[in-house]
């Protein structure tokens, strides 16, 4: 579905002009917003999972939290055909795993990643922040996406350390002002 607005006039004087919506300005926009990291799994055929910038807590009561998946991509059949995921909340010195979970191709599960099978057998990663098990509610179709809806049943928030962030197109550490 694709909805169309008008564009208003261009402004004058120091003003910025005003940019249609498109794919391109959807990008540019959220590389200014600043967004915590995750990491998704499951558990298919083989262990699936991917970097994830768009979770939310959804709601308090029930527990619920979201985020989206593309339909392309390789951890989507899995996703598609699991009653639960695991959702990992990366610290600053996780890097490199948030970006070996971002590429295409790779073992996301070979060394030196470190796991074990968690609640309900989802893939539960080592040394997180914070871990949540969830049971997938709902799977909303988005665009190219998929918009997931999922319980939580189990976890764990004692990890230690601040939170990684994606801004800019960059994986980044929390700084205070």
């Amino acid at each position: 579905m694709s909805i169309e607005y008008a564009v208003p006039a261009q402004p004058t004087g120091n003003t910025p002009p005003v940019q249609p919506g498109s794919p391109e300005l959807l990008r540019a926009v959220f590389r200014r917003h600043a967004a915590g990291v995750a990491v998704i799994t499951a558990q298919g055929e083989r262990p699936v999972g991917f970097t994830a910038t768009s979770l939310t807590s959804a709601a308090a009561e029930p527990p619920l939290i979201s985020f989206v998946v593309a339909t392309g991509s390789s951890s989507w059949p899995a996703i598609a055909g699991s009653d639960h995921i695991g959702v990992h909340i990366l610290g600053e010195h996780q890097r490199d795993l948030a970006a070996r979970f971002a590429r295409s191709g790779a073992d996301r599960f070979a060394p030196p990643t470190s796991w074990h099978e968690g609640p309900h057998g989802v893939p539960v990663l080592d040394g997180v922040l914070a871990w949540l098990t969830c049971r997938i509610l709902a799977r909303v179709p988005a665009g190219d996406h998929r918009l997931i809806v999922a319980e939580v049943v189990a976890g764990d928030a004692s990890g230690e350390g601040s939170p990684l962030l994606y801004h800019g197109g960059a994986f980044n550490g929390l700084r205070e002002a």
